[in-house]
């Protein structure tokens, strides 16, 4: 349940930033264009590699203008509920009744936000073509991998250097237990 979570989570910004990008005015600059020192210098030029219409740039931006309020709104509400239900928890005298009533009120509004993320993409969805969502479902699939690796490398980094584990439990040190030292 957690990784489903983190997968929506990934998968909601990924087409967030998406169409964010797809609804910059101007054209996208080339991959070669592109500094290399930039942090999205790595990232493919997502319009390039869709091969979108112009109308489709079009439609885009007209439902990223849209929506882009829309969201801010959902978000800002998120935050304060989420601000309030921290209150609730953690108030000097705790009331189960405001708490069972914010956590309402902080379950609603991610709600929202999450509505308003999966209309995007199926906004999304019903512009590309079908050659197109196939490249998408690519690109996707690639970026949640590299999410993946990036995960797996800073564990590995941080198990590596004496840290402990999720569980609490520090990486062995020296040799394996029962094994002579030579």
């Amino acid at each position: 349940m957690k990784h489903t979570k983190l997968f929506l989570f990934l998968l909601a910004i990924l087409v967030t930033g998406t169409l964010s990008a797809l609804g910059q005015d101007g054209p996208p600059p080339d991959d070669a264009q592109r500094p290399a020192d930039r942090p999205d210098a790595h990232r493919p030029n997502l319009l390039a590699a869709l091969g979108l219409s112009p109308e489709q740039v079009q439609q885009i931006r007209r439902m990223n203008q849209g929506r882009r309020l829309e969201m801010m709104r959902a978000q800002h509400k998120m935050h304060e509920s989420t601000v309030a239900l921290d209150d609730a928890i953690y108030a000097d005298t705790f009331s189960e009744a405001d708490y069972q009533t914010r956590l309402k009120e902080f379950q609603a509004a991610q709600a929202e936000v999450a509505r308003l993320r999966f209309e995007s993409e199926l906004s999304l969805r019903k512009v590309l073509t079908p050659e197109q969502l196939v490249k998408f479902r690519g690109m996707r699939e690639q970026f949640a991998q590299e999410r993946r690796d990036n995960r797996q490398e800073r564990r590995d980094r941080r198990d590596g250097a004496g840290r402990p584990d999720r569980r609490g439990f520090a990486p062995r040190q020296g040799p394996p237990p029962n094994k002579p030292i030579n």
